[in-house]
């Protein structure tokens, strides 16, 4: 799919000047910034639609683990005292 895309001249030159460091096309740095921005963006939604489904569940339940529950669970990552995952409370 062919896209116009208008840039101030600014722009242009610093997508030029990085294109020509890096060896590649403006084509392909703005392809890729692009390609970049789209699966940030993808995965913050993601995420906040997670926290809302979080949320929802934590009405609706009541379940749920302390930050400090977290922290204390998280620091035993990759360690031999590794635990699992704690239980929620009500």
């Amino acid at each position: 799919m062919a896209t116009s895309l208008k840039i101030d001249e600014m722009l242009k030159d610093r997508v030029q000047h990085l294109a020509s460091q890096r060896r590649r096309s403006s084509h392909w740095i703005m392809l890729e910034a692009i390609r970049q921005y789209v699966e940030r963006e993808e995965a913050r939604e993601r995420f906040k639609q997670e926290a809302l489904a979080s949320w929802v569940a934590y009405q609706e339940t009541g379940r749920h683990l302390t930050g400090r529950e977290v922290g204390n669970w998280l620091d035993t990552w990759g360690t031999r005292d590794e635990r699992a995952v704690p239980e929620c409370r009500e």
